[in-house]
């Protein structure tokens, strides 16, 4: 006779603005295993939105806090405000899932790490796209070695944002807020998954000016060379100013083969001895995804692959890292993208920073 399913694991969003949205519908994709329960926002019109949009039930943050019925909390605010939402929810005896970055700081976020520590609870860093089928399909092929010893590293932001985007609120484009500009902001998610392929990062030597964009205090360009652990070297590129915006590019160069995603997609895998597969052909190297959102959820479950990537929306891979999230609360262990990930890839962007700052090479 099986067990009966375990009961959903409750949620509180804490912050309602642009990114709450696709949040609540990788929720609302994994009915079995996610309830939200509220939502919460100093901002009475933006949380009257969401409330509104999605019918959730607008409480205070000190009620959530106090509410034994919610298992976990994510965190959707400004950067800055991050660590110290999180220390306090994990206090109260929530999980918390943390949106990009950790926080604004290494300081910031070892503080957060500590609060975990002491807590007991799960801590995740949203980083969606280390669970697109691209990335899994890449780390699978570099786990068992088929690109051989990887030597070399491309990584491009090469994005676009408005005058007015940066206008829209007095957080954007502060070091307060959001802790740094093009790469903390829009280029950390691809810092992530390059440090979660290809290791750590050791130096750094890099640039970073205010170019195009006014009234703000951050960058908007980067360039950077960084050596890794792994005695591998890369190049990193991180820009809003390039119009009218082109999609991100990772690439890796290895001793038999290489490949490269593309705008979320794997675009190359070229290894030796093989025919290369470009384009969506390329997904033939897909592997068998074991959680997931809508469709990841489904194969995973039936034990088939997730076939091409380009069956994958926006949003699906918000609900792979929340199924993920769940099962490590249900089977007490590590998420995949954890605290510890969150800041190895804000002290890189930090280091960046203060190479930029001293015009030499910095060491992690």
């Amino acid at each position: 006779m099986s067990s009966p399913a375990p009961r959903p694991i409750t949620f509180a969003l804490a912050g309602c603005g642009s990114i709450s949205a696709t949040q609540i519908r990788a929720l609302a994709a994994l009915p079995a295993d996610a309830r939200l329960l509220a939502c919460c926002d100093p901002d009475p019109a933006a949380s009257a939105r969401i409330a509104e949009t999605f019918g959730i039930p607008i409480r205070t943050w000190s009620e959530i806090l106090a509410d034994p019925a919610i298992d976990a909390v994510t965190i959707c605010t400004p950067s800055g405000l991050h660590g110290s939402l999180a220390a306090e929810a994990l206090a109260a005896g929530k999980h918390v899932i943390v949106e990009k970055p950790m926080e604004v700081s290494v300081a910031a976020c070892d503080a957060l790490l500590a609060a975990q520590a002491a807590s007991g609870r799960h801590l995740a860093i949203v980083s969606q796209h280390r669970f697109d089928p691209a990335s899994r399909t890449a780390a699978e092929l570099l786990a068992r070695g088929e690109l051989g010893r990887i030597h070399l590293v491309d990584a491009q932001i090469p994005w676009y944002r408005t005058q007015e985007y940066y206008d829209s609120g007095d957080w954007r484009g502060t070091w307060a807020m959001e802790g740094g500009g093009c790469l903390m902001n829009q280029g950390v998610h691809t810092v992530d998954l390059m440090l979660a392929l290809a290791g750590p990062a050791v130096s750094v030597f890099a640039h970073a000016r205010t170019a195009a964009h006014e009234r703000i205090e951050v960058e908007d360009n980067v360039c950077a060379t960084i050596e890794l652990a792994s005695g591998a070297i890369g190049t990193l590129l991180a820009s809003t100013s390039c119009y009218p915006g082109f999609p991100a590019r990772l690439s890796l160069f290895g001793t038999e083969g290489s490949l490269v995603i593309d705008g979320d997609e794997l675009k190359l895998v070229a290894i030796k001895g093989r025919e290369t597969q470009a384009g969506a052909s390329a997904n033939a190297h897909a592997l068998q995804v074991a959680t997931g959102g809508t469709r990841a959820a489904s194969a995973a479950a039936a034990g088939t692959t997730l076939a091409t990537s380009s069956e994958w929306r926006w949003g699906d891979a918000h609900a792979a890292q929340f199924a993920d999230f769940i099962a490590a609360i249900r089977e007490d262990r590590p998420p995949l993208v954890t605290g510890t990930d969150g800041r190895r890839a804000v002290a890189l962007i930090h280091a960046i920073y203060e190479s930029s700052r001293c015009g030499g090479p910095v060491k992690l």
